[in-house]
């Protein structure tokens, strides 16, 4: 699987470590950045995710922030893509269970990493229900 990562100063240290478990079971990882631990704007590095994803670039992505929030508000404004925030493995195994998220974003400040890697296992690991799901998928769109 190909997967697009992204982070700002605060989801930093868990996406540098994140991209080095994804490598090791096998999974391409495109990072969108930031590198740096200097404060920087979620919104460059969410934005550069949700193109990559919209244009078929990546097949899923991984988000960090402080809280999560603003990368899933700014991923949300993507048409392909269904940014879900997790802050425990069963949430992260519900967003793809029921709402077939392509993106998991996670709160780097209020979860350890040992957590996040977990999440990360669930999510990918987790298979859409379809069924019911899938109509309330569809009506996520605007018409």
């Amino acid at each position: 699987m190909k997967i697009g990562i992204c982070s700002d100063h605060a989801g930093l240290e868990y996406k540098t470590r994140l991209i080095a478990y994804l490598l090791g079971k096998g999974h391409e990882v495109v990072n969108f950045g930031t590198d740096s631990p200097e404060s920087c704007d979620y919104p460059d590095y969410a934005h550069l995710l949700g193109a990559a994803l919209d244009k078929g670039e990546v097949d899923a992505g991984i988000a960090l922030c402080g809280t999560g929030n603003g990368m899933v508000m700014t991923l949300n404004r993507h048409p392909s893509v269904r940014a879900c925030l997790a802050w425990n493995v069963e949430v992260a195994r519900l967003t793809k269970e029921h709402n077939d998220a392509n993106v998991l974003v996670m709160p780097a400040r209020f979860v350890s990493y040992r957590m996040a890697v977990m999440m990360v296992r669930a999510w990918m690991e987790t298979k859409f229900a379809g069924g019911r799901h899938q109509r309330r998928i569809d009506k996520i769109a605007l018409h």
